[in-house]
């Protein structure tokens, strides 16, 4: 299916979120078909049973863990890449043995039409049914018992999902977000830093879980990082960003509204222009942004980049650690004793270093959040086993009965010494 209908996908992602011909591969497409491909070569050596140590009491047993399916889940996908963000679980599902249904967020309404037209042509619809609506839709469907739920979004309706999955004991999955913090170390190539997290902030608009939400750094460097990300944007997306290609859109005007409510009261240092109409907002930097300013309150998940100043390493890791357990940290250094404080005295759900948004692409490496930014962990085997019961089994020989006298009565059938008992005990 993605390899067929690459053109009515990247259609749809242009009608939903004006996601450039280039994008649509890059970040929905080929990690997709690389999920796919990894599952096929290696569902084999995932399914089979794993042994595990024996103890004297089970030296001739064979005792091993076995994955084996949850039953039927749910797969709620969000709107910002609707088809990675749906599908990726979606493969480890069906790798696992589930059946699924599917469904996609109603924001990118093309998207989900056209994933509801699409999967029942490749996959059996009874076990892999796509439920399209809004609200109610998704209501109804968490009234009913599932064996596990995977939800990506927000918080706010994390935490409606997790209440519901509890009302029948069903775990789940939550992909979530939060503000993911960008340090860069005084002593960083800049140049370098900045093309990447210009990249990772600005691309898709803003409109991914994992952008770097904000910057710290020093006050020394401040204005260089400005100018640093100014010059790449016009790398980019040139002098208008608006008539750039490769330059997306606001989800929807609700999200756009809320964007410029975030940036009412400051004056942009970059960019800053909108356009309701189209639902445009340029890439925009904020420095000096207080750390008790609105656009740090929550998520931005838009093109606003707010600059936090911070005298020191020490502020900063003070600073990220005052607040909620992000989903991802960026740490941009040449310095090994900074990196490794960064990684030592803060927690996230993943962390780049000298990067940004990278490590979502390895899937040998469990992504997910912790705290506030989610629970549970997918992408390649992780994704396997999120939807396995991994379940533990031991298969006993009828033979050696005599060694289980030990924990048979009576008691004095060995000794009627208590103390001598005790050391047959296991």
């Amino acid at each position: 299916m993605i390899t067929d209908r690459q053109g009515e996908i990247a259609t749809a992602l242009k009608q939903d979120i004006n996601r450039s011909q280039y994008d649509t591969p890059l970040f929905e497409l080929i990690g997709l078909e690389n999920e796919i491909s990894l599952a096929v070569s290696k569902l084999a050596q995932w399914a089979a049973p794993r042994p595990v140590e024996r103890n004297l009491l089970t030296i001739s047993d064979q005792a091993y863990i076995q994955p084996e399916p949850l039953g039927v889940v749910l797969i709620i996908g969000a709107w910002n890449y609707p088809w990675a963000l749906t599908l990726q679980p979606l493969v480890g599902a069906i790798a696992a043995g589930n059946a699924a249904v599917v469904k996609p967020s109603e924001l990118s309404e093309y998207s989900a039409s056209l994933l509801k037209a699409l999967l029942p042509r490749y996959l059996d619809q009874e076990l892999y049914p796509v439920v399209c609506g809004g609200v109610s839709e998704t209501q109804e469907l968490l009234r009913q018992r599932f064996d596990h739920v995977f939800y990506t979004g927000n918080s706010t309706v994390g935490k409606l999902v997790m209440e519901a999955a509890a009302r029948h004991l069903t775990p789940v999955t939550l992909e979530l977000g939060g503000k993911s913090p960008c340090y860069i170390d005084k002593d960083v190539d800049l140049r370098v830093a900045c093309r990447r997290i210009t990249w990772g902030k600005f691309v898709n608009c803003g409109q991914t879980c994992i952008a770097p939400d904000y910057i710290l750094c020093e006050p020394s460097i401040q204005n260089r990082v400005v100018e640093g990300i100014r010059q790449t944007l016009l790398e980019f997306y040139g002098p208008d960003p608006k008539s750039s290609p490769d330059y997306g859109r606001i989800i929807n005007q609700r999200h756009f509204n809320r964007l410029m409510t975030l940036l009412e009261g400051y004056t942009a240092t970059v960019g800053g222009q909108s356009d309701s109409s189209q639902r445009y907002i340029a890439p925009t930097v904020v420095k000096d942004v207080p750390p008790q300013a609105r656009l740090m309150q929550e998520e931005i998940f838009g093109p606003l980049l707010p600059i936090v100043t911070v005298s020191d390493i020490d502020d900063a890791i003070h600073f990220i650690n005052e607040r909620e357990k992000p989903l991802a940290l960026y740490v941009f250094s040449s310095n090994k004793k900074v990196i490794k404080r960064m990684l030592a005295e803060t927690t996230s759900g993943g962390v780049t270093v000298n990067d940004v948004i990278m490590h979502y692409t390895l899937n040998s490496l469990p992504f997910g959040g912790v705290g506030q930014s989610g629970t549970g962990r997918y992408h390649g085997k992780h994704t396997f086993d999120q939807f396995s019961h991994h379940r533990a089994c031991l298969v006993k020989s009828l033979g050696m009965e005599e060694v289980n006298i030990v924990r048979y009565p009576p008691q004095n059938r060995i000794s009627g010494n208590p103390g001598k008992l005790e050391h047959h005990n296991v």
